[in-house]
Parts: structure tokens; sequence; C-alpha cells
């Protein structure tokens, strides 16, 4: 088959919509590029496009519009088992009458493959996730995080280079979900393979991605390094739904470069990073991520901003204190601080000042 583009993109969405009843799109003119060996997470809420997209790079879906290619070959006409990838769900769906080795050695078997090349593979596809002495063992046997390796190893089995992961830790609790996220990011940087993993968990974006694509409303709203999209998110949606963030509404009153000079309707006025803004009286909301407050005056570097706050709630957890404080009008103005010997702990109802430097501070959309 001739490649179709010369593009070094792995996988390609280009110009993809899909519509379940020819009137409302789920996925909006998606264009989305990935290099081989990029582990890439698609996040957002339900219902805002990423399984959707996942289905379609599968072959469970039909793009209503545009082109999906693997590795410069168009895949929109070619059926699901024989686009040679590998998938992994949150129900492990593996066949609980075999066992182990025959859930491994089943997609072998249909690819027509000899018994000593099948039994070669399963083995070293359960090395990999360090299941090799549960071979002989039913589903039924195994833990739920072991039956989710099992599941990785299935998907690895035939050496596919592109992996999708759909929710896979879902099912699992805090802790082994936590110890899996590493392992499959492991597992994956070992092997060199292209990952595309859904989910709607951030910190598990953040934790194993090499780029999150946030999505909604059908669209990416941001595609970026998951430290690029916490430090740097281009829209208040991505500002919301990636970790914990402050927001104060105002009105831009000049913009100068990038700062810009934003009246909050509170009266006060702070200056900001201008990041969706563009004139002089354009509402805006500013965003400002809890770990970047200071309300120890000794601590506020010079040219720091600083507003009178009220303290309502201060919360022991153990490795910081998160204080609720009222802030311009917000009675849900966060402050995260480090456990540290020289920590006050404040009382609820006293006034304090808070500050934070300008370029912490990011005036989005309103």
């Amino acid at each position: 088959m001739a490649k179709q583009n010369s593009s070094d993109a792995f996988v390609e969405f280009e110009r993809v919509q899909k519509s379940y009843d020819g009137e409302t799109l789920v996925v909006k003119d998606l264009n989305l590029k990935m290099p081989k060996g990029e582990f890439l997470t698609m996040l957002g809420p339900s219902g805002s496009g990423k399984t959707t997209c996942l289905m379609m790079l599968a072959g469970f879906e039909t793009a209503t519009h545009g082109e999906i290619r693997l590795d410069g070959v168009s895949i929109n006409n070619i059926p699901p088992h024989k686009r040679g990838i590998g998938m992994v769900f949150q129900n492990y769906a593996l066949f609980p009458h075999m066992t182990v080795a025959e859930n491994l050695s089943f997609p072998l078997e249909v690819r027509r493959m000899g018994k000593s090349q099948r039994e070669e593979k399963v083995k070293r596809a359960l090395d990999m996730v360090q299941m090799g002495e549960f071979g002989g063992r039913r589903p039924a046997q195994l833990s739920g995080g072991q039956q989710q390796r099992i599941a990785l190893a299935r998907a690895l089995v035939f050496e596919a280079e592109l992996v999708l992961m759909d929710e896979p830790l879902g099912a699992l609790d805090k802790q082994l979900r936590e110890h899996m996220q590493f392992e499959i990011k492991r597992i994956a940087d070992n092997l060199g393979i292209t990952v595309v993993y859904v989910t709607h968990d951030q910190t598990e974006a953040l934790t194993m991605s090499d780029r999150v694509a946030v999505f909604d409303d059908g669209r990416i709203q941001q595609l970026a390094p998951p430290d690029t999209l916490y430090e740097e998110p281009e829209n208040s949606f991505v500002a919301q739904f990636i970790g914990e963030n402050n927001t104060l509404e105002g009105v831009i009153q000049k913009i100068n470069g990038d700062i810009c000079e934003v009246r909050l309707d509170s009266g006060d006025i702070i200056d900001a990073k201008p990041v969706n803004v563009t004139k002089a009286g354009e509402r805006t909301k500013v965003s400002i991520r809890p770990e970047r407050v200071e309300f120890n005056s000794e601590r506020l570097q010079p040219g720091a901003h600083t507003l009178r706050a009220e303290v309502l709630e201060f919360i022991y957890m153990g490795d910081i204190f998160r204080t609720r404080l009222r802030v311009a009008g917000n009675e849900d103005f966060i402050v995260k601080t480090r456990n540290a010997p020289d920590q006050v702990r404040l009382e609820p109802g006293s006034q304090i000042e808070i500050g934070w430097l300008p370029q912490d501070c990011r005036a989005l959309d309103a």
C-alpha cells in the first residue's frame, strides 16, 4: 500500500468529524498529529468526544468526514482486526473460560501464527508485565490489578506499534491505580510503543503523558505537555479542568505588552498576563493557582500584588495546609501552603494580606 503523505506523523487525524444523527457533531474538525513512540492522553469530561476519537482510531466507529492515517496510510476503510492496533479496556475483556496463556494466544491464533512462535510471544508478553508464572491461571483467580496487567499483555502480544487504552485503570483502587500508572508508562517507554490513552482523571493524564489533548464540546481545547497545560492554560475551560484554580472576575483596563491591568468586580486593581484577551473593556476571568499565592508577608517577592483577605477555613492535610479565604468577593479562594515549621496556623475570621506575582496570574476569557 503506497504511503499517502510525507509527514513524519505516525497517527494523524485530518479534519475528522463524527455525527451519530447527521446533525449534532460529537467530534468537530479534529486535526491531530502524533509521532511514533509518543504517549498521548485524551482528557475531558463525559461527552467531550475523547472516547469517540479513540473508537474511530480503533475502527469501531466510522468518521463522518475527514481522514485518519496510521504511518502515512489511510485506515478509514480498513476493518479493526486488520489495523494491527492493541486495545486495553476498563473491563479487561478477558475470556473467563480460557487460561491467561490462552487469552494471550487467541489474537495470535486469529492471525494464523504457528504454535511455537505463539508460545514464545506469550511468554515474552507475560514477562513484560511481570506475570510470567501466571500463564496457567484463569482470570477469576487473579486480582483486579493482575487482570489489568494481563489485558495489557494481550494488547502487546502481537507486537502492536500502537496501543489504545480506554479508562484502563477506572476499576482499580487508588493505591493500585497509582502504581499501575507508573507501570504502564514504564512498559510503554521501554518498548517504544505509541499509546493513545483516554481518561477523565487529570492526575493520571499529568503523571503519564508526553502530551495531553484536553477535549471539550467535540474539540481539542489545548494540546500540550503536562507542565505547559498546568502552568499556561490557554483558556478558562483548561484552567478550571486541570488541577485546582482560583478565579477572580473583572474588566481589562489596559494592555501593555505582556502585562495587563484588570479592575476586579470588587474594585481592586491587579496586574496579570493577558492570554486570550485583546482589548480594554473586555470582561475576563483571572486565574491563579493555589500554590502560587503567599500569605506570609516575609516571603512575598518584590513586585508582588497584595489583596486583603478573610480566613474562612484552615485545614490540616498532612503534607500541606489548605486555607479557604474570602478574596475580592470570592468565598472559595484556596491557598495551599507546605507544612513547614514556620507556617503560621490561621484562625477563621482573621483578616490577612495575600499576594502573588503578576506573571503567575493569567487573564483568560470570561
